[in-house]
């Protein structure tokens, strides 16, 4: 059974820093990338940032400079450090995971979310 946990949300100031960690437990599947989206109040989910199993990451615009996405391979668990976090990033923040099967066929798995408020 596939299982998203993620970690590290809160409240910070800005200008701080925070960690989000996601572990995953994927049975039988194989990992070909797990990344982070967000989705504000009102607004649609986006992608935040990911990573690929060969290690090609993918940034949004928003955060690139800030943000950096790295994993503990052995521990299935990406990690995402947020540094000079600004208002408009609060938001919950999910754990994605695309999953590929025996057969070559690819699903995407979704954490909970963690609740992060960059507020003064």
């Amino acid at each position: 059974q596939v299982q998203l946990v993620e970690s590290g949300g809160g409240l910070v100031q800005p200008g701080g820093s925070l960690r989000l960690s996601c572990a995953a437990s994927t049975g039988s599947f194989f990992i070909n990338a797990m990344g982070w989206y967000r989705q504000g109040p009102g607004q649609e989910r986006e992608l935040v940032a990911g990573l690929s199993s060969g290690g090609s990451t993918v940034y949004a615009d928003s955060v690139k400079g800030r943000f950096t996405i790295s994993r503990d391979s052995a521990k299935n668990t990406v990690h995402l450090q947020m540094n000079t976090l600004k208002p408009e990033d609060t938001a919950v923040y999910l754990c994605n995971a695309d999953l590929r099967n025996q057969y070559g066929l690819v699903k995407k798995y979704w954490g909970q979310g963690t609740q992060v408020t960059v507020s003064s």
